[in-house]
């Protein structure tokens, strides 16, 4: 569920220019991004907006959404990400996750407006997966909730609002979408003519700006960044919580896509990335978006990343409380030991005299390892072991390479995959259209 799916935390991104902060009052030209509308090229703030001084309390088409909505719904990103928040980070926070219930709302009512229900039974099926997931039963989930400052309530609103929305796009956006077979063959020509040019697999949290709130928007991108930087909260989550595209539901994945379909923008930023980084803020059509490259591959050509490993696992354990120095001192003496190792054959012997475990496993990808260590298998040769690598907290490891299987060319896409995708990209794109349509049309006071 939204909030409560993780991903690994990315480091790195592409820089950026900081951009004027909140509290200057004249924005320059180049800050304000291209839009249909009829703006001076230099214009003037007159007053100030402190979001801030706004109640996070709103009634959306007169259903409520009080502070104590916020409140339990900020206290779940809390408990998914296990993390502890800031006052400055949960006022923050505060603010987007309004945005998000104010978009939750709008999605159940659309679907009770098209008499699509979601059932008491399937609200508690997904709640109890989701206790299941972090090893509580459903007895102990709500106390373990409420003992947290969110609640089981909170929680199935949440689950509600993703099954509602869901299957209203099923039921009235999927049917509208028709891929033929003209098409579909199209598309597999020419894939077979773009063999060989890279593809990327992308994920985007995406934000809007308005001219009026450009700068506070982009504080608040910046933030993010920080907080997933730091493990404080998934990629994954922040997309389901915090983006304001329709990719959202599936952690702001955008799919295998070649930079040429992107805004210029993303492509640049793209382009200058490392598979497992994140990127931004980078300035979109009518918002911020924050990237995070996924994988990347060329289309038809094997990927040495899919190569199958047999590896030997060599870990020696630190006593709790190691000091440092200690620690590292430990950790080079492992290092020197292992790289004297002489094929997979010694492993053993050498595990033996560093009273180091040995685990084996003959059915590793290279894509599957973290990526620090992906580079570093691609060049070793059979036999060979990678540097030492660990913590104090979990002691030291070294992987030993005993086997290779290449990978094999990839294949194209059947028919009925191509298909899939095309109608699956259509129905998100309506969807965007239509929550845009319904945020547009909706009565929001906020108190």
């Amino acid at each position: 569920m939204a909030g409560l799916t993780a991903l690994t935390a990315t480091t790195g991104g592409v820089a950026r220019p900081v951009q004027q902060t909140a509290s200057d009052q004249t924005v320059p030209d180049q800050a304000v991004p291209p839009t249909n509308l009829d703006l001076p090229s230099n214009l003037q703030i007159f007053g100030k907006l402190d979001p801030n001084v706004r109640k996070p309390t709103a009634v959306v088409n007169d259903s409520v959404i009080t502070g104590t909505d916020v409140d339990q719904r900020v206290a779940l990103i809390a408990i998914a990400n296990n993390a502890t928040l800031t006052k400055d980070e949960r006022d923050k926070l505060k603010l987007q996750v309004l945005r998000t219930l104010i978009d939750e709302t709008l999605e159940i009512q659309e679907a009770k407006v098209e008499d699509v229900t979601v059932t008491t039974a399937q609200i508690n099926d997904s709640y109890g997966r989701v206790a299941k997931n972090l090893n509580k039963t459903v007895a102990q989930f709500g106390p373990f909730l409420r003992a947290n400052g969110s609640s089981d309530r909170s929680l199935k609103r949440q689950i509600e609002g993703e099954l509602a929305w869901q299957r209203y796009l099923s039921r009235k956006i999927s049917p509208t979408v028709n891929v033929g077979d003209t098409e579909v063959n199209a598309i597999l020509e020419r894939l077979k003519a773009q063999r060989g040019t890279d593809e990327y697999e992308l994920h985007e949290i995406y934000l809007k700006a308005e001219p009026a709130n450009q700068q506070q928007v982009f504080a608040n991108v910046r933030q993010l960044i920080q907080q997933i930087e730091q493990g404080k909260i998934t990629y994954d989550a922040a997309a389901r919580q915090f983006s304001e595209s329709s990719t959202r539901s599936t952690g702001g994945d955008l799919g295998w896509i070649k930079l040429s379909t992107l805004p210029d923008a993303l492509a640049t930023a793209a382009q200058q990335m490392q598979v497992g980084q994140i990127a931004g803020p980078v300035d979109t059509p009518g918002g911020f978006s924050i990237l995070y490259l996924a994988d990347k591959r060329q289309v038809g050509a094997a990927d040495a990343r899919d190569a199958v490993l047999s590896l030997k696992q060599l870990t020696v354990r630190f006593p709790a409380g190691i000091a440092p120095q200690e620690a590292a001192s430990r950790a080079s003496g492992f290092g020197k030991s292992i790289q004297a190792l002489q094929g997979c054959g010694t492993v053993e012997k050498v595990a033996a005299q560093l009273n180091a475990e040995v685990v084996d496993n003959d059915a590793v990808r290279v894509r599957d390892l973290p990526v620090q260590l992906q580079e570093i298998m691609l060049k070793l040769q059979v036999g060979q072991a990678t540097p030492a690598f660990g913590s104090p907290e979990q002691g030291v490891r070294a992987l030993v390479l005993c086997g290779r299987s290449d990978a094999k060319a990839a294949e194209l896409p059947r028919p009925d995959q191509v298909q899939n995708q095309l109608e699956e990209s259509r129905v998100n794109l309506r969807a965007q259209q239509k929550l845009r349509d319904l945020r547009r049309d909706a009565v929001i006071e906020y108190r």
